[in-house]
């Protein structure tokens, strides 16, 4: 019931945060885009000011930056002026305004839209000189459509895929406690994870046995295991009056062998038995059906 109500819980906060910082991205954009038309619309404003006042118009009356598309500015002078100005006038007014995206320039007669002149920045940002400079220019009125490249992906991560990851970790790691939690292991998976190297000696009923050296003691006498009766006898030491089951038993001690045969087991519980028969505190009893129990009386 816990792991659920933690996913429950981890479900919640991911919607929660998800629709948050999506909402704050999305803000985020539309407040970016509006500033940098003002930028914009106020560097190109500049950009014609002084290219009149380079020809001598210091009075005329400069129309709003009209804006075509997402990326592309018009400045409606409808007058002539001087290209070889150009260039730099308005990369000086970017600068001004902080804009630092790539863009083109075209210079189009105002009464056909025919472009007459224009450049990229590269351009101009090489050599500071562009194509055009110098050669004789019509005097006509002329319009200035500057049209500015997307910005390039920021390569900074997106909040909202940082919090839908990290929302994704919190569901599986509840999940997974939840699950652990609510399938234990079984008790054969649980005696296997146990070290081989158990303590030197173990004491049980009036007897003991010394692991290390797979040694037997049961009163004054000592009898040296096997390999397999060490193990069958540990097995049933460290299970005390509790039944354990043939299938538990073949596969805590005979797994390894790659062969199980449901007959080893009876073999191996009768010559402990023989083994064990002097201590009266100690018998390996049969459950019909399902295994054997080493019954440890106490205070014997």
């Amino acid at each position: 019931m816990t792991g659920k109500l933690a996913i429950a819980a981890s479900l919640l906060i991911v919607s929660v945060l998800f629709g948050q910082f999506a909402w704050i991205t999305t803000t985020s954009d539309a407040t970016t885009a509006q500033h940098f038309d003002e930028k914009a619309n106020l560097a190109l404003r500049r950009t014609g000011h002084h290219l009149l006042l380079a020809s001598g118009d210091s009075t005329s009356r400069i129309p709003a930056v009209k804006k075509l598309d997402e990326n592309s500015y018009v400045l409606q002078l409808s007058k002539p002026f001087d290209y070889s100005q150009l260039p730099s006038v308005l990369q000086e007014s970017l600068d001004l305004h902080g804009i630092k995206n790539n863009y083109d320039v075209a210079v189009m007669d105002c009464k056909t839209n025919e472009l007459q002149l224009g450049y990229n920045f590269s351009d101009y940002s090489k050599s500071e000189e562009v194509a055009c400079i110098g050669r004789e220019q019509v005097m006509s009125c002329y319009n200035v459509k500057v049209t500015f490249s997307s910005p390039e992906n920021n390569p900074k991560s997106n909040p909202v895929w940082w919090t839908l990851g990290i929302g994704l970790t919190c569901i599986g790691v509840s999940y997974a406690l939840w699950k652990r939690k609510s399938t234990p292991p079984p008790l054969a998976e649980a005696w296997e994870k146990q070290p081989i190297e158990n303590p030197k000696r173990l004491h049980f009923g009036e007897s003991s046995m010394d692991v290390a050296n797979q040694l037997l003691c049961v009163g004054n006498t000592k009898q040296n295991l096997t390999y397999r009766e060490a193990k069958l006898l540990q097995l049933f030491i460290k299970h005390p009056n509790q039944v354990l089951e043939r299938d538990f038993i073949l596969k805590s001690v005979w797994e390894d062998e790659g062969i199980t045969v449901g007959r080893s087991i009876d073999v191996f519980v009768s010559r402990l038995r023989k083994l064990l028969q002097e201590d009266a505190s100690l018998k390996i009893a049969a459950v019909h059906g399902i295994g054997y129990r080493l019954e440890i009386q106490t205070g014997h």
